[in-house]
């Protein structure tokens, strides 16, 4: 089975939910389309969507809600 990652686009914090009291946009090992919206990446108060590239059958996180980032880090992987 193939992965394809998920990387930040630029430094920051990753959030897993849109709020602290929303579910998360993704659970570990949903499933995933093009276009589905697995976190934000907050900087300075900015939020900028990280989305998903590539449909697969199920995601998993490899960063913690709230953990700060790096730009290109692997935020999750999409197995197909």
């Amino acid at each position: 089975m193939s992965k394809r990652e998920v990387l930040s686009p630029l430094p920051g914090t990753f959030y897993r939910r849109p709020a602290p009291d929303a579910p998360p946009f993704k659970e570990d090992g949903a499933e995933v389309a093009v276009g589905d919206v697995l976190g934000l990446v907050e900087v300075m108060k900015n939020f900028q969507e990280v989305t998903a590239e590539h449909a697969g059958g199920a995601i998993t996180f490899l960063v913690e809600d709230g953990e700060a980032i790096d730009a290109e880090q692997v935020l999750a992987e999409i197995s197909e």
